[in-house]
């Protein structure tokens, strides 16, 4: 409460004054928008038209003020800026640091710190600063600047700086406020101004953000930068050999400290192994990452992706300070809004010094017209100022009409104080040569303005000759894959179950132990009754008694098929069958039989590729059956979901089902595919395929520097795509044909060869291991045709030449340097089409052609009479060439 002393209301002619009650909440409420909002415009969020916080604009302000070309200590330029600055020096100092590690608007001297490392700078005394030639050619000038005054109103200090460049993208803000936060990634140099040009000529331009700190960047989300964006960036790893990784640039937001104890915290809690972490960052970032024995390096690789801050994803949200309010933008629209900035402050800039060269050229023709005309003569018996400067305007009233605007007094005073001794030395020829270089001037700035655009595109492409060089794009863009951490995660836990009791867990080690896992996997139980369900991994656990399998599951691998025969608790019969499980509901409970009481499993197996084992089926001894023992063979039966029935192996009752032999995969090979963007391989038609592979199959990898190296295809592989030359299905017998040039003598040179090389993960060399020495062509064509570009000696034009490389050399021994190649000065070799088009207008033999559908057509006749189909959801066909009696074919599930 509180009481209004000037203006007091009294009720019902009563002297007593009544006072004005306010709630504490209406109190609070009109305190707290002052408070929010004083947050937001005066600290937090950059203002759209030069992209700086306030205390930003207060440093660069306050270093111009003290500029003169020398460094001066942060400790005194920090000092000057509080006179602005209504916080402590503090917040000055630390926000000063941070606009310096961005190295676009301050030139440091002494230790900054490192943005990289997460180093601090040393103390404000002991390093100095001045404002970059970049700064004082983008951000100052004085005449564009609007003013206001100072919190204690001693000072002025600008509103916003005129800044002719899209700095807010350049250097990136972050901020946070009451009740809103602002994110705005920072962006490369020189993209920004090939943006800012393409929008001046009308072209459609992309902004993706660029890091000092590097690494790579997927930016498929990137939403160009506004609110529900989202941008996964992550370090640069390396297989330094077998036994080490090391780490070249690191994700923005992070340090070198902060992975390392990511790296660190993850080795402790067990989602990787790894023996020592070394942090040999100097120049360049280098994290050396030494691995546990028997690890592999692809699998550590993904897993710091996975666990550590080794892999980041940030939400970006473009939030401006736009007429003093808050707006959320896209990094699209703060470009546009900053070039037609630009474009405003360069016509405002050309309209001053259009200004000043009239006014120059104004006074200029006043003066020769004063000297020439001996006007000055006419005041010498003037007695009164004021006579004077009546006679000076009426000698100049004959040429009143050829300046640009009205003479007025001002302008006759500055024609007095003209001193004598210029009169005497005036020279007009002088005079007239200086009004010359003047209307040039003027004619020049008057054809800006009419071509602002051309002007401004040509501010632009100046800017980005004078500071774009070093200043190239550090963040690589690519397609950054998801990593499932299950399928990465190390193996630090063990699992065990107690098949009777129906317990499994990794706490149980006083039962039986199944296999290794991770404290991330889901485990998959079979059971007795022809149930299974999947589990998330516990402690312990129960998942139902009788249990016949246990594993860990993983999800949509259709390589895994389980072999299983029950007998059907309803009709009795006994089942057999083969199927998948991809992807279930956790916790659920499925049933693989055809009834859900009494069906009991008689045989189970669990088959990584897809094999095919032999059994051997023995009835029971009261069975009527003729034939109380027989073999199967799983391979006679199609894969098919885990809902199918199975087909019927006998009616009779089984007393058991044993394994009599192993078997050997049913399945195809896999399709594997190459992802150059993201040098990983994949089954999902993503790339180039490089064909088909069996369990044996291995990859060959060509290298740009002659070496070559043969590999699995196992989808947890890295490949860095540049460094690589080729990339394909190894071939043993398959013949490579290379052109190499030798590093000492220069001499090029040409081999054909096989790859001889059987051990997966070693780099052969392929070339001349010599200083210099390069691969220049590589192909696996057995009958290679190139198009060879060569220069001869002597001559400056490129000459061509056609050659089919299998004439000029046979296969030799890999080792071998080869044969010198007949073209030296080599430029370029392009391979063409092997096998050319069949001539259209050739003879066609129609007598092959219609022996050919003759026989195509017999053939397909016999196939048909030969052909019988069935159904092998329901029944099993079996090669039987002998008759049996009806018992013996039941038992084979002729009879359905």
């Amino acid at each position: 409460m509180e009481e209004n002393g000037n203006e007091e209301e009294f009720k019902n002619g009563s002297d007593e004054p009544i006072h004005d009650v306010i709630p504490v909440s209406g109190l609070y409420e009109n305190w707290f928008l002052d408070y929010a909002s004083y947050v937001i415009l005066e600290r937090a969020v950059p203002d759209i038209n030069d992209g700086l916080k306030p205390v930003q604009r207060r440093i660069l302000h306050a270093m111009k003020e003290m500029d003169d070309g020398r460094f001066n200590k942060v400790a005194n330029i920090i000092g000057s800026t509080m006179q602005y600055h209504p916080h402590g020096d503090m917040s000055i100092g630390d926000a000063m640091v941070a606009l310096g590690q961005k190295d676009l608007l301050i030139d440091m001297q002494g230790n900054w710190g490192d943005v990289r490392t997460g180093d601090r700078a040393a103390a404000s005394r002991y390093i100095e600063a001045r404002p970059s030639k970049l700064a004082l050619d983008i951000l100052y000038n004085p005449q564009t600047t609007n003013w206001q005054l100072s919190y204690d109103g001693r000072k002025k200090e600008p509103i916003t700086l005129p800044v002719k460049f899209p700095l807010l993208l350049a250097q990136g803000v972050e901020g946070i406020a009451v009740g809103l936060s602002t994110k705005i990634l920072p962006h490369n140099f020189c993209e920004l101004i090939d943006a800012s040009v393409k929008y001046l000529r009308g072209k459609s331009f992309k902004l993706f953000p660029d890091f000092q700190t590097g690494g790579v960047i997927d930016v498929e989300e990137y939403n160009k930068g506004a609110r529900g964006g989202k941008v996964k960036v992550r370090a640069c790893i390396e297989e330094y050999d077998k036994k080490n990784l090391v780490i070249k640039d690191i994700p923005f937001g992070t340090t070198t400290t902060s992975v390392i104890e990511s790296i660190i915290k993850a080795n402790d809690k067990g989602k990787i192994k790894i023996k020592k972490v070394t942090d040999n960052t100097a120049k360049d970032i280098e994290i050396l990452v030494e691995l546990a024995n028997g690890v592999s390096p692809d699998i550590t690789m993904d897993a710091l992706y996975a666990f550590t801050d080794c892999q980041v994803s940030i939400s970006p949200n473009a939030c401006v300070i736009v007429d003093e309010k808050p707006v959320f933008m896209d990094v699209h629209q703060i470009l546009t809004h900053s070039t037609d900035k630009t474009v405003s402050l360069l016509t405002q800039e050309l309209e001053i010094k259009k200004g000043e060269l009239q006014e120059k050229i104004l006074f200029s023709s006043l003066e020769k017209i004063f000297i020439e005309n001996r006007i000055y003569r006419d005041i010498e018996e003037c007695e009164t100022w004021e006579s004077v400067l009546e006679t000076i305007d009426q000698g100049l009233e004959p040429f009143k009409e050829q300046f640009y605007r009205e003479i007025v007094q001002d302008d006759i005073i500055r024609l007095t104080e003209i001193k004598i001794k210029r009169i005497s030395k005036f020279d007009a020829f002088k005079a007239d040569e200086m009004m010359k270089k003047l209307e040039e001037d003027l004619a020049q700035v008057e054809h800006h303005l009419a071509n602002i655009i051309d002007y401004a595109v040509a501010y632009y492409e100046n800017l980005l000759s004078k500071y774009g060089k070093g200043r190239e794009r550090k963040t690589e863009i690519s397609s950054i894959e998801t990593i499932t951490a299950t399928t990465v995660a190390a193996n630090n836990a063990k699992l065990y179950a107690n098949f009777k009791e129906g317990f499994v867990g990794y706490g149980m080690k006083k039962d039986e132990y199944i296999c290794d896992c991770s404290d991330l996997d889901d485990i998959i139980v079979f059971h007795k009754n022809g149930t299974f369900s999947v589990v998330k991994i516990q402690d312990k656990v129960f998942v139902g008694k009788d249990i016949i399998h246990a594993a860990v599951f993983n999800k949509n691998d259709e390589r895994m098929v389980y072999n299983m025969s029950y007998v059907d608790g309803k009709s009795g019969k006994t089942y057999i069958k083969r199927f998948n499980v991809t992807s279930v509901t956790r916790e659920r409970i499925y049933n693989l039989t055809k009834s859900d009481k009494g069906s009991k499993v008689h045989y189970f197996s669990a088959n990584p590729n897809g094999e095919a084992e032999l059994i051997t089926v023995y009835l029971t001894a009261g069975s009527t059956a003729r034939k109380k023992v027989f073999d199967f063979d799983f391979a006679d039966i199609e894969i098919k979901g885990r809902g199918a029935g199975g087909n019927i192996l006998t009616k009779y009752p089984v007393r058991k089902i044993v394994l009599k032999s192993e078997g050997k995969s049913t399945l195809a090979g896999t399709d594997i595919w190459y992802d150059e963007t993201i040098g990983r391989l994949n089954r999902d038609e993503r790339g180039v395929l490089l064909g088909n592979f069996n369990a044996d199959d291995k990859i060959v990898v060509f290298y740009k520097d002659g070496t070559c190296e043969l590999t699995s295809f196992e989808l947890s592989n890295h490949y860095n795509q540049n460094q690589i030359y080729k990339i394909e299905k190894f071939d043993s017998e398959g013949v490579i044909t290379a052109i190499h040039q030798d590093g000492e003598s220069k001499v090029a040179y040409i081999k054909r060869f096989a790859i001889e090389a059987t051990s997966t993960d070693k780099v052969y060399p392929l070339i001349n291991e010599s200083k210099g020495s390069k691969l220049i062509f590589l192909t696996s064509t057995a009958s290679p045709k190139v198009e060879v570009g060569y220069k001869k000696k002597g001559e400056r034009n490129k000459s061509v030449k056609e050659m089919e490389l299998a004439d000029i050399i046979d296969k030799k021994g890999w080792k071998a340097i080869g044969n010198k190649f007949p073209l030296q000065n080599i430029l370029s070799v392009k391979e063409l089409e092997s096998n050319p088009e069949p001539d259209p207008n050739a003879k066609k033999d129609d007598s092959l052609d219609s022996l050919k559908d003759s026989i195509r057509q017999e053939v397909e006749k016999e196939e048909s009479q030969n052909d019988e189909s069935y159904d092998v959801g329901s029944s099993v066909e079996f090669d039987t060439k002998k008759k049996d009696d009806d018992d013996e074919k039941d038992q084979l599930g002729l009879f359905g």
